[in-house]
């Protein structure tokens, strides 16, 4: 009696087909009401195989309910060569309400036949999907969740047999298992909505079958995995349609479909056809996702720009604008500020990397008016469930301003705004003034957008001009210089730098090479550090080196300089000998840092702090220790004569003796600095002199009860940190000593530190 109920309650299950309108072909179909990344993936990743479209509109529909017949025709084709089977099926009747002008007839049909794909002896019952005991389908009745895992777990190749318990519980517990409902209510009675069924058959796609293998490969002639870096690239045709995997492979879409690039970026498998054409690309979606904002790496390890960091193996995979590379390579062409997805395992661990706009911009919107989004749902194919960021960071319509432009990323359904200003002279225009695809502005050339054709075909060559340019530099749109509302923003690191010439790394990611007249003094200072940039001739450029601007202490803690907050996606550099590095908040070593510290601050749309340049607050670079300064004076020689001993300047480090250098300034009139100070020198490239030194600031009497513990020391109401390498002397015994040697002699020391927040050396007597 069991198996009977069993069995009449599987006579339920059935099968979709989400739509009845196809994607054109050509075209590049995106759903304008889908608003979470996961079902926009797979809506793609169906739409591509045809087994679901779009209503009219560009709609989805996602919480629209599956009946039978939508349900047969998604499965049809998941079925290996179920699409070329469907004209054997179009004229036969196999149920009284499913006759052969019902739309959904073939598809009904193909997934009912018991006999399909079985011959003589072997020959089973290969049905997914039956009738009622009326003998009817009844198509247009809606899918359970229960009756959909029952049908794809069969696809999968498990029957009744290898169940346990009550239907649907033991198919329920078997799909959980085999990773079918991830991500999924499990939920057997609901409803199945047409959201959960695009997850549903993604998740089939990528899991095993029961005999091994997955079940997306046993469908398609041949499968390739990697990640897809691109669905824009050129095709074997000629067109720019094609998908691209890291390995730098393209393969032209099948039935002439185009992607959205929805799936661009994501981990996964293309599945083949006969001819070597994609039917789809199954993502690999294991853990989930994080987007970032990227404040420095090392080749082990990624720092955001509020302080998170991410450890990552070296040869972890990455696509850098287009271009698969490993982390430890790939890591070097990013800069402060860039927005960067993480693909995060279940384990906790990064798996791979996405950096740049998922799809090329293809069209742009600048804004006009402040607090405008004009044009963004249009550039989101109508949609308006987008979410936006500006410059990397989340934003809504109010932080737009006039000459901000905005793309569509459909991998993350957002509106990319980005207020990139480029003011130079407009050099040269291909093929056109009227409507030109490339210019050149500071010795570079441009990619332009067709949206910006009307903007640039007023402006003439030899013009001074603004750009105004998309979050991966294309040009938008451009007005003459001077506009209001519209004046360039370029800063970048003076990579290098002459009298006559120079090249900048800007912080947008371009590299300025152009020519300058620097005095020697101008080229010392502006070497490595951060600069402003602008050209009002041709082949020239003129660099500013960023100063002022700050507005009190910063509040590593609070996230304030002064009364004003930081920006989520501030970018920090400090100043070395070497020029300016990148850091973030968490290698700030103090929670609070003066304003005399501060080289620069600028201030963005929203009245946050966006850019800081700090004086250099690691410590990295500096050597720590007794200054040690012998005046020059006459020595008498042997024959009556007298010789000038020059005076001589060594910095002693415990142990360490730094030195003798050359006296190069008159260092007591200079820099108010006396034998027996601590000080932190940074030494030249041969450590033969003193590139920079630093006089550490004084605190004396300061009372043993001031220590909160060994690694932290209350200062003129600020607490300051004792690095381990601190050093420790004794002046009345002349002895570098220990820091416990050091509190047991004396109640009291004097303590030194530099304007990071640092102890760097501790003195008693």
């Amino acid at each position: 009696m069991k198996r009977r109920i069993l069995s009449l309650l599987l006579a339920a299950c059935m099968s979709v087909s989400l739509l009845t309108l196809p994607a054109a072909a050509s075209v590049a179909v995106s759903f304008n009401d889908i608003g979470d990344h996961t079902t926009a993936v797979a809506a793609e990743c169906l739409r591509l195989l045809g087994a679901m479209d779009g209503y009219g509109g560009g709609t989805f529909n996602p919480e629209g309910q599956v009946t039978r017949a939508q349900f047969c025709k998604m499965a049809t084709f998941v079925i290996k060569d179920g699409e070329s089977q469907l004209s054997r099926y179009r004229t036969v009747t196999v149920f009284p309400d499913v006759k052969p002008s019902h739309w959904a007839a073939p598809y009904i049909n193909l997934a009912s036949d018991a006999s399909r794909g079985a011959t003589g002896e072997d020959k089973v019952d290969n049905s997914i999907i039956k009738g009622f005991m009326d003998g009817k389908f009844h198509p247009e009745r809606v899918v359970t969740v229960g009756q959909a895992v029952t049908i794809l777990m069969r696809l999968l190749g498990y029957t009744d047999a290898d169940m346990g318990g009550i239907w649907p519980d033991g198919y329920m517990a078997a799909a959980s298992t085999v990773g079918l409902t991830d991500g999924l209510s499990t939920v057997a009675s609901n409803p199945l909505t047409r959201a959960a069924a695009a997850r549903l058959f993604v998740n089939l796609l990528r899991s095993d079958a029961k005999g091994g293998g997955s079940y997306g490969a046993s469908i398609a002639a041949s499968s390739v995995e990697g990640m897809l870096t691109t669905s824009s690239a050129t095709a074997p045709d000629g067109s720019d349609t094609a998908m691209r995997l890291g390995n730098s492979t393209s393969y032209s879409i099948a039935g002439g479909k185009v992607s959205t690039g929805a799936l661009n970026g994501m981990k996964g498998m293309l599945l083949l056809n006969k001819a070597g054409k994609v039917m789809t690309f199954v993502p690999e979606i294991a853990g989930s996702s994080r987007t970032v904002i990227f404040a420095s790496g090392t080749a082990v390890k990624l720092t955001t720009a509020s302080g998170e960091s991410f450890a990552i193996k070296g040869d972890t995979a990455m696509v850098v604008n287009g271009e698969q590379k490993t982390w430890d390579t790939g890591y070097t062409m990013l800069h402060s500020g860039t927005s960067v997805t993480l693909y995060i395992g279940g384990s906790g661990g990064v798996e791979y990397i996405f950096v740049g706009v998922s799809a090329a911009s293809s069209a742009a919107v600048v804004v006009y008016e402040k607090g405008s989004t004009a044009g963004f749902s249009g550039l989101a194919n109508g949609s308006t469930r987008y979410s936006i960021y500006k410059n990397g960071s989340s934003a809504t319509a109010s932080d737009m301003r006039p000459y901000d432009v905005a793309v569509y990323n459909p991998a993350e359904n957002s509106i990319r705004v980005c207020d990139t200003r480029i003011t130079g002279i407009y050099e040269n225009a291909s093929p056109n003034l009227s409507n030109p695809s490339k210019i050149t502005l500071m010795g570079t050339e441009f990619s332009v957008l067709p949206t910006a054709a009307d903007t640039m075909s007023k402006l003439k060559l030899g013009q001074a001009i603004t750009l105004l340019l998309t979050e991966d530099n294309q040009v938008a749109g451009a007005v003459e210089m001077g506009t209001s509302g519209a004046m360039g923003n370029a800063v970048g690191i003076v990579k290098e730098v002459s009298s006559t010439s120079a090249t900048v790394n800007l912080l947008c990611g371009l590299t300025i090479t152009g020519k300058v007249s620097l005095s020697d003094t101008e080229v010392s200072r502006l070497k490595g550090q951060l600069a402003t940039v602008a050209s009002s001739q041709k082949g020239a450029i003129a660099l500013s080196r960023l100063s002022g601007g700050a507005q009190g202490d910063l509040d590593v803690t609070t996230r304030k300089m002064g009364s004003k907050l930081l920006a989520e996606n501030v970018k920090i550099y400090q100043t070395t000998s070497d020029g300016a590095e990148a850091i973030s908040l968490s290698q700030i070593p103090s929670a609070s840092i003066p304003s005399s510290s501060v080289a620069y601050a600028r201030t963005n749309w929203a009245g946050r702090i966006d850019l800081i340049v700090l004086s250099n607050l690691t410590g990295s670079e500096y050597r720590f220790g007794r200054f040690s300064y012998t005046y020059a004076y006459e020595e008498e020689q042997l024959d009556g004569s007298t010789k000038t001993i020059p005076s001589k300047i060594s910095v002693i480090s415990g142990s360490t003796v730094l030195g003798p250098f050359p006296e190069i300034f008159t260092m007591e009139d200079d820099l108010d600095v006396h034998d027996g100070d601590y000080v932190g020198v940074i030494l030249n490239r041969q450590e033969t002199a003193i590139d920079s030194i630093l006089v550490l600031t004084k605190f004396e009497n300061v009372s043993n009860s001031a220590w909160s513990s060994l690694t932290s020391v209350n200062l003129g109401g600020r607490s300051y940190t004792v690095p381990s390498d601190a050093l420790y002397y004794n002046r009345s015994t002349r002895q570098w000593v220990t820091q416990d040697e050091a509190r047991a002699f004396a109640p009291s020391s004097t303590v030194y530190t530099d304007n990071s927040g640092y102890v760097r050396a501790v003195e008693v007597r």
